[in-house]
């Protein structure tokens, strides 16, 4: 048996457990499973791409409030809303051809202000009347007759069910996309025919709100938020109104 020297055997040791260590260390890596991109998620991150659209549309339609922002390109015009929705009504702005006017719904009685411009706009050279109606239009609620023309549009951008419904759809064979954040909450996207038809951002976080949608066709980007918040709707005092009458000044290009 051939013995070592002390400063021999030392060295032995030495190698002997660096081997170990780096043998124990790829054992472990070698045992160790993939990271889950789901881990502490809602887990729809899991599921297909309709599947989570789904939960996605349901949970929108369950919800009893959000706010939504953005841009909507509808039959070539372009709006910017920024508006808070529920069941019985909404409140917020709508922006269209640089003219802004505020819409405030509460079940079927809807308002609408705007400043004397709005009333103005489409008027060509307005009359000393015409701007004497606008003037005392301006920064007014007036009553929105529920016969008149403009009412179902108008109507329309304080529904929280039409506005989604029509806003949410994606069109084409759906996959899913990356995880982006958005607003600071991880989502994941679904997109609809390789994004040509439209991404939807999932939130990966509680409930599966949508939280982003870029329309087909470069139609708009939208956000939602405060899913679930409340908010108060109250009416207008009588100081704040004013009768218009039967139908909406048509000079309004409200229609």
């Amino acid at each position: 048996m051939t013995a070592f020297p002390p400063a021999a055997r030392a060295r032995r040791a030495a190698l002997l457990g660096v081997v170990c260590v780096g043998l124990t260390a790829a054992l472990t890596a070698c045992g160790e499973e993939p990271v889950d991109p789901d881990k502490g998620t809602n887990g729809v991150g899991r599921l297909a791409a309709p599947a989570i659209e789904a939960k996605a549309r349901k949970a929108a339609r369950d919800a009893e409030s959000v706010r939504l922002s953005g841009t909507v390109v509808s039959k070539g015009r372009s709006y910017r809303l920024d508006m808070r929705l529920k069941e019985d009504g909404g409140t917020g702005s709508v922006t269209s051809k640089g003219s802004t006017f505020e819409l405030l719904r509460i079940d079927d009685e809807l308002f609408m202000k705007a400043g004397a411009d709005f009333w103005d706009h489409g008027a060509g050279q307005p009359s000393e009347s015409d701007e004497g109606a606008a003037g005392k239009l301006e920064d007014k609620y007036v009553k929105v007759p529920d016969d008149d023309p403009a009412y179902d549009q108008l109507r329309g951008f304080t529904d929280k069910d039409v506005l989604l419904d029509g806003l949410l759809g994606l069109h084409g064979k759906l996959s899913k996309g990356d995880r982006p954040k958005v607003g600071g909450v991880r989502t994941i996207e679904v997109t609809g025919g390789k994004g040509t038809g439209g991404t939807l951002a999932v939130s990966l976080l509680g409930t599966p709100y949508p939280l982003k949608l870029e329309r087909a066709g470069g139609a708009g980007v939208v956000r939602l938020a405060d899913w679930d918040e409340e908010f108060a709707l109250e009416a207008p005092g009588k100081d704040e109104t004013v009768d218009y009458g039967g139908q909406l000044p048509k000079t309004s290009d409200a229609s």
